[in-house]
C-alpha cells in the first residue's frame, strides 16, 4: 500500500509539511450549536496503530456511536510528530463514523506543540472540522502552574514567547491538571470552555476518557488474536 501524503513516514518530510501546513489552522470562535462531540484516542501495537472515535451527544454525553481505524505503524517515535504515527487510524475511525461531529477532541496537543501542528490542529485541518487538543502533559510553552487554584475549572495561561497557544487547566478539583490548546477553528477560551463542559467526575473529559478506554480494549483484542 503507497503512503499517505498526508502522513509522510521520513521525519524529514513530516517536518516540513508541518511547517507547511500550520499557516492554515485557524483560530475563530466556534458556533455554540454543537450537538455532537466526538472523543478520539489510539493504542499502539508493535507494528499497527489502533484508534476508537466515539461520538457523544452534547450536553446529555450519552454514546451515539463508536468506530474505529487500524492502520500500519510506520514512524518510529520521534517528538513532535505524534499526528503521523497516530493519524492514518485517527482519520479512519472518523471517518467510519456515520454522522458528523460537530467538535472533536483529540488526546494530544492543538497549536501548543513545537511547530504549531499538534495532532488535535493536524487532524482538525484535514476534517476542516473544529477540534480541540487535550494532552495530559506539556510539550511547549510557558504556564504559571504555582499560581494555578485547587478547584475545578482553574486555569492559567500557557505561552509560547508571549502568545498565548492554550492554557493549563484543573478538570477536577486537586487533580493534576490537563493541557488543552485549540487545534483548529476554535479559540483558547473555547478550548478550554468546552473541554470543561465535556468532564463529568473524571480528569479527562468524557469523549476522550471512553475513546481511551476502548482504544486498550481494542489493543488488548488484538494482542489477543496475535497470541492466539
Amino acid at each position: 500500500m503507497p503512503a499517505d501524503p498526508r502522513f509522510p513516514i521520513r521525519p524529514e518530510e513530516a517536518r516540513k509539511l508541518q511547517d507547511e501546513l500550520r499557516s492554515r489552522v485557524r483560530r475563530e470562535p466556534l458556533s455554540p450549536s454543537v450537538t455532537k462531540v466526538a472523543g478520539v484516542d489510539a493504542a499502539l501495537l508493535k507494528d499497527r496503530v489502533v484508534a476508537v472515535a466515539t461520538l457523544l451527544s452534547y450536553p446529555g454525553l450519552e454514546v451515539l456511536e463508536e468506530a474505529t481505524g487500524l492502520a500500519p505503524l510506520e514512524l518510529p517515535y520521534v517528538p513532535g510528530l505524534l499526528s503521523f504515527r497516530e493519524g492514518p487510524a485517527v482519520m479512519e475511525a472518523l471517518d467510519q463514523l456515520r454522522r458528523a461531529p460537530d467538535l472533536v477532541l483529540l488526546d494530544g496537543q492543538g497549536i501548543a506543540h513545537p511547530r504549531g501542528l499538534g495532532i488535535a490542529a493536524h487532524i482538525g485541518l484535514l476534517q476542516n472540522r473544529p477540534a480541540i487538543g487535550v494532552a495530559k502533559s506539556r510539550l511547549v510553552g510557558e504556564a504559571d502552574e504555582a499560581a494555578l487554584g485547587p478547584d475545578k475549572g482553574a486555569r492559567v495561561p500557557l505561552s509560547v514567547e508571549g502568545e498565548p497557544v492554550g492554557a493549563v487547566v484543573r478538570t477536577r478539583s486537586r487533580v493534576r491538571p490537563l493541557y488543552v490548546s485549540p487545534g483548529h477553528r476554535v479559540t483558547v477560551d473555547d478550548a478550554v470552555t468546552w473541554t470543561l463542559a465535556c468532564c463529568t467526575r473524571y480528569r479527562l473529559p468524557e469523549p476522550t476518557r471512553l475513546a481511551d478506554k476502548q482504544a486498550g480494549w481494542h489493543k488488548r483484542r488484538l494482542l489477543s488474536e496475535t497470541s492466539g
